[in-house]
């Protein structure tokens, strides 16, 4: 929502049936909320209150650019005094919190803005019934108290998180799933009766003895709404036209998932780095892991797989700094920690990072020389502060090149294909003791 101008989000508001919601986001020239906080339903004579939160690192995760007036107040304190305020004036039946600020098992959120759980233990028992929530992409079913399952099957049982007595819930990611939560209300009280992930005609690969493959559906399927498919079926063809057009190859799989690029360094995020170097001569480069957001498999390469690894069009940029200014940049961003969007991907880079301080810091295996200029890669993204990164838009040896990401790699797809993996597969170069 603010990787774009507020203006586009308005329009969006315009076109939506729902109302857009959110306690904690506050414009800072006026001190008012940007959004309603809350919405009431009346369903089965029970007043219920809905309460929107959004994660205060947005402030960090979001283009900076564009929230200038803008401010994301802790989630914790805006929800203690809505709830106050709710039951003061409109005394709904039962309040439950929309969000979107992530589950962490037992509140250890690393780097990230704390979320749901820590918010829960802060709140008064009971004071919410439950919050539907986002942002970590987690199918919340938990294994143990304070710990989820690591490997959730879809269509097996799932239990929800229970903190000081507020169900948590979370449907993963994409519209993987339909979360379905049943409740009792008698005699003022709440008690939840069943939960369930629903499946929507997700599959799995299966390999028979004859060592084919297929993959098949976990559980019974969904039959396709037809109305919907007729809508967005012209759309999609118009754009397999132009997506689905062969750019290049490669011989093994490029690695971008969440759950890799977010924790360690990756062959895809040195592809990438090395086509923003391709481009702007630069010595070395550096992005958010969180700017990935996919993997392209073995075979073909389309336009398509691009566009998927990079959708928000981000610009690449450059900066010459001299060795001095490098390692306090670098020094910086390895203490982004790991599971969070701002993990660092580095390319050209090599280290070893200790209390808080680079050791052996070299570039293109050469150590820093202080007096020496040198020529980083970028997204303006992270340039403009996104991630917490230091700024370099207000540098000197600042350039905005104007070309956009999914592009800049499309091109070096295209002039490097077929691609070798192993050239881009990290080899211990930066660690972290």
């Amino acid at each position: 929502e603010f990787d774009n101008p507020l203006t586009v989000l308005r329009q969006q508001e315009k076109w939506a049936k729902f109302p857009l919601l959110s306690a904690n986001i506050y414009q800072k020239s006026t001190g008012e909320r940007l959004f309603k906080p809350w919405a009431l339903f009346k369903r089965q004579d029970l007043k219920i209150a809905v309460i929107g939160l959004t994660t205060d690192d947005t402030a960090k995760i979001g283009n900076p650019e564009y929230f200038t007036d803008i401010e994301f107040r802790k989630p914790a304190d805006e929800a203690k005094l809505v709830i106050q305020e709710l039951q003061q004036t409109e005394k709904p039946d039962i309040i439950i919190a929309a969000t979107y600020m992530g589950h962490y098992d037992n509140g250890e959120h690393g780097s990230n803005a704390p979320g749901d759980v820590e918010m829960v233990r802060a709140l008064p028992a009971g004071s919410l019934a439950m919050i539907v929530g986002g942002h970590s992409q987690d199918p919340v079913c938990m294994a143990a108290e304070n710990k989820k399952q690591v490997d959730y099957v879809p269509g097996t049982p799932c239990k929800p998180d229970q903190q000081n007595g507020i169900w948590i819930v979370q449907a993963h990611e994409w519209g993987k799933y339909v979360g379905r939560a049943d409740f009792e209300f008698r005699n003022g009280e709440m008690k939840m009766v069943n939960y369930q992930l629903i499946p929507v005609n997700l599959k799995k690969k299966v390999t028979w003895e004859d060592g084919k493959s297929e993959r098949v559906l976990y559980t019974p399927e969904i039959a396709e709404n037809q109305q919907m498919i007729s809508l967005l079926s012209p759309f999609q063809n118009k754009g397999k036209a132009q997506l689905e057009v062969k750019i290049g190859e490669t011989n093994g799989r490029l690695e971008g998932d969440r759950d890799k690029v977010r924790f360690v360094q990756t062959n895809m995020g040195r592809l990438i780095l090395a086509a923003q170097m391709d481009r702007t001569g630069a010595d070395f480069a550096v992005m958010s892991g969180g700017g990935i957001r996919d993997s392209i498999e073995a075979g073909d390469i389309s336009y398509k797989n691009v566009l998927k690894v990079q959708p928000f069009g981000n610009v690449v940029v450059y900066a010459d700094m001299t060795g001095k200014e490098v390692i306090d940049y670098l020094t910086a961003v390895a203490q982004m920690k790991p599971d969070s969007g701002a993990y660092p991907q580095f390319a050209n880079v090599s280290f070893v990072a200790k209390d808080g301080k680079l050791n052996d810091l070299k570039i293109k295996g050469e150590p820093v020389d202080p007096a020496k200029t040198y020529r980083m890669a970028t997204l303006n993204f992270n340039a403009t502060g996104g991630d917490g990164y230091p700024r370099l838009d207000n540098k000197p040896g600042y350039v905005n090149t104007g070309f956009i990401d999914a592009e800049v790699l499309k091109a070096y797809i295209q002039k490097s294909s077929p691609l070798d993996v192993s050239v881009y597969e990290p080899k211990g170069e930066v660690s972290w003791q």
